[in-house]
């Protein structure tokens, strides 16, 4: 059973929900991102998702977007962001990482390579944002080989034809974009949340998290009621930002922020 699949079992026996934090590796720096990880999961994370930098990150507003780019102005690569999850894994063999990022990456990585390398280091999902379904084949053929999850987003949009088909592709879990936009965008509509979330348990048996419109605990304890799990990124990353010269501040912004959703869902 993977570790993914562990977690999610874990909290559906005691009736509870994963809290599923988002920060982009390298933003403020890897030693700050390495930090950050380790408080995330002493303040309530069950599961972390790690953006992999890229120059353009079409599916996120502004506050992740910008940092995409300090990561990139960094330098900040996928080898090193494998190379974070290595390092965390050293002292952590039982917290989920995925990691959620752009095609482009991959591809100069090639598919075979990264495949075997994520494995290696640690990695338990990949969510592509910016890869169908319809030709996702050759990297999930090679990501079923050495056992990570390939995790799939679901729009408000997405038809119940597409539903279909990712039921036969997608694993670990799903992430249901609860807006029509970018990261952070807009207000949630809990109602119409709820409504997709019924929607799409017709068609995916998969744990089924929710993300892009969390922004505080009142909406995260208001998804976390029919979700399976809550995502939460760019109040997160806003700490990161706000703080970055300050890195006390900034861990323990994001800690407390944290501990505030951890309990919220729970």
């Amino acid at each position: 059973m993977s570790r993914l699949n562990k977690v999610f079992s874990s909290l559906k026996q005691d009736n509870r929900k994963a809290f599923i934090p988002f920060i982009t590796a390298g933003d403020s720096g890897i030693e700050n991102t390495f930090e950050l990880m380790q408080s995330l999961v002493n303040n309530g994370a069950n599961i972390i998702e790690l953006g992999v930098p890229f120059s353009d990150p079409m599916a996120d507003g502004p506050v992740i977007a910008k940092s995409h780019e300090r990561a990139v102005a960094d330098g900040i690569s996928l080898r090193d962001v494998l190379g974070l999850v290595r390092r965390f894994r050293k002292s952590n063999t039982y917290t989920p990482i995925v990691l959620m990022g752009y095609l482009n990456p991959i591809e100069v990585f090639g598919y075979e390579d990264f495949a075997n390398q994520a494995s290696q280091a640690g990695v338990d999902g990949v969510l592509v944002v910016d890869m169908p379904p319809e030709e996702a084949h050759d990297l999930k053929h090679l990501l079923n080989i050495v056992g990570i999850d390939f995790i799939f987003l679901v729009a408000p949009t997405t038809t119940d034809y597409r539903l279909k088909l990712l039921s036969k592709i997608a694993s670990g879990f799903v992430y249901f974009v609860s807006l029509k936009g970018v990261t952070g965008a807009g207000n949630l509509e809990i109602n119409s949340v709820n409504e997709h979330l019924e929607r799409i348990r017709k068609y995916i048996d998969l744990p089924l998290g929710v993300g892009f419109g969390i922004k505080d605990t009142d909406t995260a304890k208001a998804v976390s009621k029919t979700a399976d799990a809550v995502i939460v990124g760019s109040s997160i990353v806003s700490f990161i930002e706000k703080h970055a010269k300050h890195k006390d501040k900034m861990i323990n912004a994001v800690s407390k922020f944290a501990k505030e959703i951890s309990s919220s869902i729970n």
